[in-house]
C-alpha cells in the first residue's frame, strides 16, 4: 500500500527529501501562492505550526504558479516573502505543478485519495469555481487540484484522511489536526 511517505520531493535548493523523514507526524500539506487572495491562509498555518510542531505536526508548503500566474517568484523570492511577511518558518519546498502531464506524483497521489467534492456555496464561492474551472480545463482530466492553498492532512502512519478546499475555514482545519495530534 502506498503512503506518503514513499515519495520524494525537491527541497527549495532543489536537493531530494524523502517523506519518509516526516514518518510518525502528523502532516498538512499544502499548494500555495504569494499572490492569491487565500495568501492571508499562511498567518493561521504559522499559529497552528508553532503552537502543534512540538506534538509531532509539520506544514510541509509547496508553491505553485498554475493558478493565473499567482507565485511567479523564483522559489527563493517566495520563501524570503513568506519568512517577512508572514514569519513562516515551516518547510518550504521547490515550486511545483499539481495538475496536468507535469504535476508533481505527490500531488497526483494525494487528490487521487481525497479528490475534490466542492468549494462550498455562496456568492465568492461561485466566483472561484467559475475561475477554477476556466483554469483546470486545460489540465481535463489531471485537474487535481483546484484552487491554492488545497490542504492535506495525513495521518502518522502516511494515510491521507482529510482534504481541505481554500474555502474551509481555518478553525475548522486546525480542529481537524487537533484531533490526529
Amino acid at each position: 500500500m502506498t503512503t506518503v511517505y514513499d515519495f520524494t520531493v525537491k527541497d527549495r535548493m532543489g536537493n531530494d527529501v524523502s517523506l519518509a523523514d516526516y514518518s510518525g507526524k502528523v502532516l498538512l500539506i499544502v499548494n500555495t501562492a504569494t499572490g492569491c487572495g487565500f495568501t492571508p491562509h499562511y498567518d493561521p498555518l504559522e499559529e497552528m505550526y508553532k503552537e502543534m510542531r512540538e506534538q509531532g505536526f509539520e506544514i510541509l508548503d509547496f508553491p505553485c504558479n498554475q493558478f493565473a500566474n499567482q507565485a511567479p517568484e523564483s522559489d527563493d523570492e517566495i520563501h524570503q516573502f513568506c519568512t517577512m511577511k508572514f514569519g513562516t518558518e515551516f518547510p518550504q519546498f521547490a515550486k511545483i505543478d499539481v495538475n496536468g502531464e507535469t504535476a508533481d506524483p505527490l500531488f497526483a497521489y494525494l487528490a487521487t485519495e481525497k479528490p475534490f467534492e466542492t468549494f462550498g456555496k455562496g456568492l465568492k464561492i461561485a466566483a472561484l469555481n467559475k475561475f477554477a474551472n476556466a483554469n483546470n480545463k486545460k489540465f481535463g482530466d489531471k485537474a487535481y487540484i483546484k484552487w491554492n492553498f488545497t490542504k492535506f492532512l495525513v495521518d502518522r502512519e502516511g494515510k491521507v484522511i482529510a482534504r481541505f478546499e481554500p474555502t474551509v475555514d481555518m478553525e475548522e482545519v486546525k480542529k481537524a489536526v487537533q484531533a490526529a495530534l
